[in-house]
C-alpha cells in the first residue's frame, strides 16, 4: 500500500474498523439484504492473473481500430464532433463483439474492465481521441457533460500553476481517497501517458464493503442509508450515500463534497458531518483499502468502471521531465440506453445535467485554461 501523503482533505480517514458484535446492534434498514451474492462482490485477491480483467488487443484488433478511424474521417459530413462517433460508423468486426461482452461485465458482472494495446505514439492526439470514442461506444454510447462549462473530456494532469489547482484532486500529484464521480453509470479514462513513478489506478467493490459492514456493522449501513448526508458539491443537497433499489446496491459519495478540501473549502454555514458519519466513511475506506485491486497502468490503457458499484482512488505520483513521463488521463462519463441502471431520484438532477440537458458541449483534446473561450487563429 502506498505511503505517499494523501491529498489535503479535511478529516483524514482513520482506518481502524471495529466490529460491533453485541446482540442489540441496530438491524439493517428496511429492504436492505443481509448479504449480496453477486459477481460485483469481489476482492483484489480474486484476480491472480491480469488476463482475468485486462483485454490485450492483438494486431487484428488494432488494425480494425485504425481502419474504422480512417473510414470515419473519410465521411466528411460527420465532422469531428465526439457525439457523432458510434458503433454504426466505427465498425469493429471482430473486436466489437468482445467489447459488447465487456459492456455486459461492466454493467452486470464484475463492474470493470481494462482494454490494453493501443500505442498513443502511433496516433495523432485527435486520432487517439477518436479511437477512444469509437471503442468506448461499444461499452456505453451516451456521453455526459462533466461540468457547467460543457466539457465532455476532462484532462487529469498535474498543475501547480496556482495553489488552488495544485490542491484540486484532478491536478494534484498526491494520493486521493476512494470515491465516485458525481454522475455517470460508467466512468472511463484513457491513459495518454504515465508518471515517472507512482500513479496507480486503484478500485474496490462497494458490494464487498457492504457485505462486510452488513455482517459486522449494520449500524454503519443504517447511517449510510439515511437521507441526512449534507453534500455541498456540485450543489448543496441532503441525501443518502448508499441506495438499494431494484435488487441493486448503489453508492455515490466523495469526501471533498462532504468534508471540504483545500481546493474547495466547506462553507461555514453548511452543516458538518457527525462523528458517526465520519466513522461510516472511515469504515468504507478501511474495507476498500483492504480489498482493493491495483492497476499498473500503461500508456494507451482504456479503463471502464461501474460508477454506481465500484469505488476508485489514485496513488500519489511523481512526474518526470520527458512528455512520456507526465501522467495524463482523459476522463469521460458514460451511460448505456440498454444496460443503464435506474437512477435514484436523489441522484437524478446530476444525471440529467450530464446526459439530458441541452446546451454547449466542448471536446477539447488538450487541457484548456479554466476560462477558455474559443478565439480562433485559423479560419473555419
Amino acid at each position: 500500500m502506498s505511503t505517499v501523503a494523501t491529498a489535503p482533505v479535511v478529516g483524514t480517514p482513520n482506518l481502524a474498523l471495529c466490529a460491533k458484535t453485541n446482540t442489540d446492534a441496530p438491524a439493517l434498514p428496511a429492504g436492505f439484504p443481509a448479504h449480496l451474492p453477486h459477481k460485483l462482490a469481489w476482492t483484489g485477491s480474486d484476480f491472480k492473473d491480469s488476463s482475468d480483467h485486462i483485454l490485450v488487443l492483438n494486431d487484428v484488433h488494432v488494425a480494425e481500430i485504425k481502419s474504422a478511424l480512417e473510414s470515419y474521417k473519410c465521411k466528411s459530413a460527420l465532422g469531428q464532433d465526439g457525439d457523432l462517433v458510434d458503433a454504426a460508423n466505427f465498425p469493429l468486426p471482430t473486436l466489437g463483439p468482445k467489447l459488447r461482452e465487456l459492456s455486459d461485465d461492466v454493467h452486470n458482472g464484475r463492474g470493470f474492465c481494462v482494454i490494453r494495446g493501443i500505442n498513443p505514439a502511433s496516433f495523432s492526439v485527435e486520432d487517439l481521441t477518436l479511437a477512444y470514442l469509437g471503442v468506448q461506444s461499444y461499452i456505453a454510447e451516451q456521453r455526459g457533460r462533466q461540468d457547467k462549462r460543457g466539457n465532455m473530456l476532462v484532462h487529469i494532469v498535474a498543475d501547480n500553476s496556482t495553489k488552488q489547482a495544485a490542491n484540486h484532486h484532478r491536478h494534484s500529484t498526491k494520493a486521493i481517497t476512494f470515491h465516485n464521480e458525481e454522475a455517470g453509470d460508467v466512468v472511463s479514462w484513457l491513459t495518454r501517458s504515465t508518471a515517472a513513478a507512482g500513479g496507480k489506478c486503484i478500485i474496490a467493490s462497494a458490494y464487498t464493503a457492504y457485505n462486510v459492514l452488513a455482517a459486522t456493522r449494520p449500524d454503519v449501513i443504517r447511517i449510510l442509508a439515511r437521507s441526512d448526508w449534507p453534500f455541498a458539491l456540485p450543489r448543496f443537497q441532503c441525501r443518502p450515500v448508499i441506495f438499494y433499489r431494484e435488487s441493486k446496491l448503489m453508492i455515490n459519495f466523495g469526501r471533498a463534497a462532504l468534508l471540504g478540501s483545500e481546493a474547495h473549502p466547506r462553507a461555514q454555514h453548511l452543516p458538518s458531518l457527525s462523528a458517526r458519519q465520519i466513522d461510516a466513511l472511515d469504515a468504507i475506506e478501511a474495507i476498500a483499502q483492504a480489498t482493493q485491486l491495483e492497476f499498473q497502468t500503461q500508456a494507451g490503457d482504456m479503463h471502464f468502471i461501474n460508477n454506481l458499484a465500484i469505488l476508485h482512488r489514485r496513488e500519489g505520483f511523481s512526474n518526470g521531465q520527458a512528455p512520456t513521463e507526465k501522467r495524463h488521463l482523459v476522463r469521460m462519463r458514460l451511460r448505456s440506453t440498454e444496460k443503464g441502471w435506474s437512477i435514484p431520484r436523489e441522484l437524478a438532477t446530476e444525471w440529467d445535467a450530464a446526459f439530458k440537458k441541452h446546451g454547449v458541449k466542448h471536446w477539447h483534446v488538450e487541457p484548456m485554461p479554466p476560462y477558455f473561450f474559443p478565439m480562433r487563429y485559423q479560419p473555419n
